[in-house]
């Protein structure tokens, strides 16, 4: 069994109009774990309980198997953390910040660093300022894998970026958790992303998981029974997810397309989404 590179227990979190209920979850050694959800179901609120940067009201956090009151120095700095919008200082430019860095952490690389400036096609003397958004994602990264991380803590890396840039990011993730020993956690409402490099989907929604999943699982065994009312009605509802009514009838999730297709013989039942799974959890009747 793979050890952990972080485990989410029972993380609580409470505002005035919000509570972060319970989540847990963990991210195995050498795995890429998605976390979905709509705007406000709490991805950054859990993000943020897990990095210290707010106070948490219940629950641990262990990072690199250390729990949260025993993270010292030595493991923040094996952690890299890229949150949508640059917050570099603007005047600076890429080879400057990394300077900068060299200060602040003691495993700092430069040769990595400039060398993932040039494969990123990033020009190192031009301020952060002038650069696009696309640009200063990547120099984020770029400066979230030159320490030596182990775990990058990823909050809507990809959001906004054309889909070149987007592919090349994701290849980036890809390759750094080829060892076995790097790790990622990314949240993110660009689900096809995940679909592409994520190996498990934990699903959040008003502060609390629904679902953490293999995405395999997600994408190889869930199912949309798509049917008019009359056959709707000859479903078993313990075969029922969520189903929605549509113009044309119904459309049921199915945790096993292959066993409804057997039980099923003349319904149309299609592959499912990330996305439409999580739309049936949040818009359907359960």
């Amino acid at each position: 069994m793979k050890e952990n590179a972080l485990v989410v227990n029972r993380l609580t979190k409470k505002y005035k109009d919000f509570v972060l209920d319970n989540v847990s979850f963990t991210v195995p050694r050498g795995s890429i774990v998605g976390l979905i959800g709509e705007n406000g179901a709490g991805k950054s609120t859990t993000i943020n309980a897990i990095l210290g940067s707010i106070r948490k009201d219940g629950g641990s956090v262990e990072i690199l198997g250390k729990q949260d009151t025993e993270i010292d120095d030595k493991i923040r700095g094996q952690i890299g953390v890229v949150f949508d919008g640059s917050n570099f200082p603007a005047a600076l430019s890429a080879r400057q910040l990394g300077k900068v860095f060299q200060k602040i952490y003691d495993t700092w690389d430069t040769d990595r660093y400039l060398m993932l400036l040039d494969k990123m096609s990033l020009p190192a003397d031009k301020k952060i300022k002038q650069l696009s958004k696309g640009m200063k994602m990547k120099l984020s990264i770029a400066a979230a894998l030159s320490h030596d991380s182990r775990l990058l803590v990823l909050d809507e890396a990809t959001s906004g970026l054309d889909p070149v840039v987007r592919d090349d990011i994701l290849d980036m993730f890809l390759d750094f958790i080829q060892d076995e020993d790097h790790s990622i956690l990314v949240s993110s409402h660009i689900t096809t992303d995940l679909e592409k490099v994520a190996d498990h989907i934990v699903f959040i929604h008003q502060g609390k998981v629904v679902f953490s999943r293999p995405k395999d699982e997600l994408r190889y065994k869930y199912g949309i029974i798509r049917c008019g009312t009359t056959q709707f009605g000859s479903i078993d509802k313990s075969d029922m997810i969520a189903r929605r009514r549509q113009d044309y009838g119904w459309e049921v999730l199915v945790s096993d397309r292959d066993t409804a297709r057997k039980k099923y013989p003349k319904a149309v039942i299609d592959p499912a989404t990330i996305d439409e799974i999580m739309l049936f959890y949040i818009k359907g009747e359960m």
